[in-house]
């Protein structure tokens, strides 16, 4: 698991899973908590054209997995590292360059 904790408090909510060499890739509306489960109607749906998914994968997955500034991952134990790198790369201020 892992959260990124950046300027903007909107991110990517994709989940992608790769079984038998097919990747399957969806996006959801919401964060997965109690919150939003119980007192609103939120939506998961697959992504299911090969251009789209692809697309998905390279502008905002992937961007997001070389962040190592604003990262965090939970450990086997619950508990979340911050992940660090000596030349920091921030998904968001990727991102917001890339759409100026």
């Amino acid at each position: 698991m892992r959260s990124v904790l950046g300027q903007f408090l909107e991110h990517a909510r994709i989940f992608y899973f790769y079984n038998d060499k097919a990747e399957d890739v969806r996006l959801s509306s919401a964060d997965w908590m109690d919150r939003d489960f119980f007192r609103r109607i939120e939506v998961c749906f697959p992504v299911l054209d090969k251009d789209l998914k692809d697309r998905v994968i390279a502008e905002g997955l992937k961007v997001y997995l070389k962040d190592n500034r604003d990262t965090w991952e939970m450990d086997a134990d619950g508990n979340y590292r911050r992940k660090r790198g000596r030349q920091p790369v921030s998904a968001q201020d990727t991102l917001r360059w890339k759409l100026a």
